[in-house]
């Protein structure tokens, strides 16, 4: 798989963060190449005392153009550095593909830039 060249990227925000003793919540939206709009929520667990590595679990819900729904669940690990995330997931969409996916997180503009590789391409 070529990291240099991922088959689709995006941009999403940050709508909602909620702080636990034992984990974070976050809620995004914005819009993915190939899968049109994107709402998710994930929740990250640090697995290390200062935070700043963790696994996550999510789901995610897109709507395309024609307003088909795709659904898929998330599944991965972060890094944490400061105010910055970097998020290793894989998907497995109800439309047959599994995608590996890096989410960049900027906690403080709460900007996400999302970038995937198709591993297997949609039935």
């Amino acid at each position: 798989m070529d990291l240099t060249n991922p088959n689709g990227t995006g941009e999403m925000s940050i709508t909602r963060m909620t702080i636990e003793d034992d984990s974070v919540s976050f809620d995004f939206e914005g819009e993915v190449e190939g899968y049109g709009s994107v709402f998710a929520s994930h929740v990250m667990k640090s697995v290390d005392g200062d935070r700043t590595r963790g696994v996550m679990s999510g789901e995610v819900r897109t709507f395309l153009t024609d307003g088909t729904l795709i659904t898929s669940p998330h599944r991965g690990t972060f890094r944490r550095e400061k105010s910055k995330i970097k998020l290793f997931l894989t998907d497995a969409v109800n439309n047959g593909a599994v995608n590996f996916v890096i989410w960049d997180i900027n906690l403080l503009s709460k900007n996400v830039k999302v970038r995937y590789w198709e591993i297997n391409p949609p039935s």
